[in-house]
């Protein structure tokens, strides 16, 4: 064959050609060679390839390059091309001396993966593996899988690979199962997933856990029931159901449906009604009903419609005599016959068997409703088995069976037999009451007691429990008119156990309820209760005194047998029982008490024991704290106005004002007021105002009482005193936010002032502005409603101990501030407690004097015209002194000398101005 002109070595070829003659064996010529000609045909290359591999065998570089470039030009022939031949000839060429090169065995695998040559394909596999060092068969063992995963490899060839893979690497067991699934072999499938949840050293590398492996395995065995054998499916879910507890439902389900899938329907309706029975929580009941409904509407549906399908027109009359002549060679061709296949030797054995009736629709139809039906019932079971102790459930449960006697008296006893008093969820005695008031209803009151002789017998957590019953039991005898048998009920509930029952209980060292009942207060007072509708004085007493030796009485208890002892006209024994209540109780409990006893021995005797009832109102306050003396007092009081003294009821008020709490003092004084206005006349309250000045009162009340003291002064004609009561209250009132106590004083000085004293007022309500604007300007706001009348130098030593510094303004002013001399102001006898709005300062003894430069200063009064007409100079103040205050000040003066009301209803200063003008 004559070679083509193209591959010999043209005249660039030379140079390397030279070189290879002289050193053939050189990788780096034969390379430096290829890479020159990397644009030349591939068959001048493939012919320098051929040469060099021919020259090197061994070199990996030289076949790589040479296969890459192979599998790159075949890449656009078709599969069957000749050049794939070409390329695996080469490849196993290059095997020859390349067998241990994984690469090399990767490139060759995955082209003939891709040609679709499976025999050859699978034993270049089986060569590679034996080649290569089992530490590289992982490269090897992932094609091959991709290889026999592929559609069209024979299922045997596919499963023994993977078998083989197993063998070298146990841990992909979840791929081949995956692999079998898929390729449905569930049998194998099945046995797989098995033996891996019984290794315990299994450890999905796909981070299933065993109970969604488990879960699978079931899904697997249900959906295929039919085409799975040799496991025990039965026992394997069971197991799931016993350890997997939070998918019990799905189990349940998944068993059933096992049975279903296998035909065995009856054994279907086993499995649903044990998981019904059997499960804990809501949640899976509902699922194993809901599944359980749906194969029963299935089937029904099923069957309705076989029976639509498969009727069959039968003949009778024609043929029954010729079917009676055949019965024997009928029956005796079935025994004999062979030929018959199951299903047709099962028709004709059972054909006309009333049990295979196959119109049994009405059957299926009862069952379901049936099942229906029992959905409370075994919802109810369901949350009896989560906890049996739950009480309410058990009431639940027996109102299902309303109607019912036997089935609702089998659930009591069943009910007070589970539930156990000590982890009870509820009342466990309302059991016992609900059983025992089912006998009464149906008029059998001796069993109804039997079931109270046994419920009184049990150990309860509490005492009240046991006394509820020994209550229902006396209530039922008397719904019954058995009224001596409750009293006795009663007596025998309330016994106290003897010394001897005691020491025995002792001994065990956990004592019942029983052991405390004769202490229970409900028993007692249902006792009392009866002993005063159906028993005698005596009996009643008897159980009242019993009561106060067990120290169980209430301050009601003691009040009702107070009553009961003043019905029957035993009014000293009732006070005795007043008596004792006093020293058992104390306060708040005693209150009513008290009320009670002082109201009746007030009303009983009146003045003929006054003393003993003066002491009763002296121990009763002395006993009261002071938030509850206040009605005692005025009740103590009420005493001495109508059987004592005036005298005497008057030192109850004074002592009253003193010991009420703050907050009461107020009313207490206006209470006290009131009643000496009445008594002694108006006059003798003024000490009783003066009193409640200086008694301590917050400054709201004090000011509330000065306006009443200033009125009570103005109705006596006694101006000089209410101005002087003005002018104390005046301390209290801040102008900006207490208008009304300065417009009350306003309009006083307008009706019964001159200008002298109505100058004063502005004088004393500027000056009082202004105290209130320096203190609280800087003061915080607790420290305004804490002490409004804190001097300016006691507020500015705590804004300089808490880090405020001193307003600039105000150390201005102290600097340039003259000196005070020694001798006494003029207003040295001003009210204590007038905060000055000038400068403090201080004189040589240290005492601080208030200097108010702010005063105008008049002359002293004069008869003569000439002094009277003398004017008075007046000094303004600048404004930015006052600031805001200066405006609402010329507001005020110009509402106060408006001329509203006429000349006679301006103020003085407005007068004087307007003389001047004249």
């Amino acid at each position: 064959m004559a070679i083509s002109q193209e591959l010999y070595p043209s005249q660039d070829d030379l140079l390397y050609e030279e070189e290879l003659l002289r050193n053939p064996y050189s990788l780096k010529l034969w390379w430096r060679y290829l890479i020159a000609r990397s644009d030349a045909p591939f068959k001048k290359r493939r012919t320098i390839y051929e040469r060099a591999v021919k020259a090197l065998p061994g070199s990996y570089k030289l076949w790589y390059a040479y296969l890459r470039e192979r599998l790159e030009l075949v890449r656009n022939f078709p599969i069957n091309h000749f050049e794939y031949e070409t390329l695996n000839n080469t490849f196993e060429r290059a095997l020859v001396t390349m067998h241990k090169m994984p690469r090399i065995w990767i490139l060759y695998l995955q082209s003939l993966t891709e040609q679709r040559l499976v025999t050859r394909t699978r034993r270049s596999f089986d060569r590679a593996l034996c080649a290569l060092p089992v530490q590289q068969h992982d490269r090897i063992w992932e094609l091959y899988l991709v290889f026999v995963s592929q559609k069209g490899i024979p299922i045997q060839t596919s499963l023994r690979v993977y078998r083989r893979y197993l063998l070298y690497d146990p841990t992909h067991v979840e791929d081949f199962i995956a692999f079998l699934i898929e390729s449905e072999l569930w049998q194998e499938a099945a046995e797989r997933l098995a033996s891996v949840l019984n290794d315990d050293q299994f450890r999905s590398i796909k981070g299933k856990t065993k109970h969604r492996l488990w879960l699978e395995l079931c899904d697997l065995l249900t959906k295929n029931a039919t085409a799975v054998s040799g496991l025990n499916v039965d026992a394997i879910i069971r197991g799931g159901i016993k350890k997997f507890t939070d998918e019990v439902g799905r189990l349940w389900t998944s068993l059933a449906d096992y049975y279903i899938k296998r035909s065995l329907f009856e054994k279907a309706r086993d499995v649903f009604e044990e998981g019904m029975q059997t499960v804990v929580t809501v949640r899976d009941f509902s699922v194993i009903f809901d599944a359980y409904a749906q194969f029963e509407e299935s089937m029904l549906a099923i069957k309705m419609e076989a029976l639509g399908s498969d009727e069959e027109d039968e003949e009778e009359g024609e043929n029954g005599r010729m079917e009676d002549e055949r019965s024997e060679e009928e029956e005796e061709d079935v025994r004999t016959n062979v030929d018959l296949s199951v299903a047709e030797l099962e028709r004709k054995i059972l054909h006309g068997f009333w049990l295979h009736d196959e119109n049994d629709v009405d059957l299926r139809l009862a069952r379901l409703d049936h099942l229906m039906d029992r959905r409370p019932e075994l919802a109810n079971s369901v949350l009896l088995r989560q906890n049996p102790h739950n009480v309410e459930q058990w009431h639940r449960r027996v109102k299902l069976f309303e109607g019912n006697p036997t089935k609702q008296i089998l659930t009591y006893t069943q009910a007070v037999k589970t539930v156990d008093p000590m982890q009870a969820v509820g009342k466990p005695h309302t059991l016992w009451v609900a059983f025992a008031k089912l006998y009464e209803t149906h008029g059998d009151i001796a069993n109804a007691r039997v079931i109270f002789d046994k419920a009184v017998q049990v150990n309860y957590k509490t005492v009240d429990n046991l006394a509820s019953l020994w209550c229902e039991w006396a209530e039922m005898e008397l719904r019954h008119k058995n009224f001596k048998r409750a009293l006795e009920l009663m007596s025998r509930a309330t016994a106290e156990p003897s010394v001897e029952v005691k020491r025995r209980v002792a001994a065990d060292g956990n004592p019942p309820v029983q052991m405390r009942l004769h202490k229970s207060l409900r028993l007692w007072t249902f006792y009392v209760d009866l002993e005063e509708s159906l028993g005698t004085l005596e009996s009643t007493r008897a159980v009242y005194e019993r009561i106060l030796d067990l120290r169980i009485a209430t301050p009601q208890i003691i009040i009702n047998y107070a009553l009961l002892l003043e019905e029957h006209k035993y009014f000293e024994d009732a006070f005795k029982v007043y008596e004792k209540g006093t020293q058992i109780f104390k306060y708040p409990h005693v209150k009513d008490i008290w009320i009670t006893y002082l109201s009746k021995f007030v009303k009983r005797y009146g003045k003929n024991k006054l003393e003993r009832a003066r002491l009763l109102f002296e121990d009763a306050v002395k006993a009261a704290p002071a938030d509850a003396k206040k009605p005692l007092y005025l009740q103590f009081a009420k005493l001495e106005e109508d059987y004592g003294l005036a005298k005497r009821a008057m030192k109850v008020y004074d002592e009253a004002t003193k010991a009420v709490p703050n907050h009461e003092k107020l009313s207490m004084y206006e209470i006290y007021i009131a009643r000496a206005a009445e008594i002694f006349g108006i006059p003798k309250t003024r000490e009783i105002y003066e009193q409640a000045i200086e008694s301590g009162l917050p400054d709201k009340d004090v000011k509330t009482m000065c306006l009443k003291y200033a009125e009570l002064e103005k109705s006596l004609g006694e101006i000089d005193r209410a101005r002087g009561v003005y002018v104390f209250a005046s301390q209290f009132s801040d102008p900006r936010s207490d208008a009304e106590f300065w417009n009350k004083w306003h309009e006083f000085e307008v009706q019964h002032g001159n200008e002298d004293t109505f100058r004063e007022m502005l004088r004393i309500k500027r000056s009082v502005s202004a105290s209130y604007s320096q203190t609280h300007f800087i003061l915080p706001e607790y420290m305004m409603q804490k002490d409004q009348r804190l001097s300016i130098d006691e507020a500015k030593d705590k804004l300089k101990q808490a880090g405020v510094p001193e307003d600039e303004m105000a150390a201005l002013e102290r600097q340039l501030a003259p000196a005070i001399s020694d001798t006494p102001s003029k207003d040295s006898n001003r009210k204590v407690g007038f905060v000055s709005a000038g400068i403090e300062s201080q004189t040589d003894g240290g005492i601080k004097v208030a200097a108010n430069h702010e005063d105008i200063e008049l002359p002293e009064e004069s008869d003569s015209e000439d002094e009277a007409n003398v004017e008075i100079a007046q000094k303004e103040v600048p404004a930015a002194v006052f600031g805001d205050l200066a405006n609402k000040r010329k507001d005020s003066e110009d509402n106060e000398g408006g001329d509203k009301d006429g000349e006679s209803r301006l103020g003085a200063l407005e007068r004087i101005k307007r003389l001047k003008k004249m």
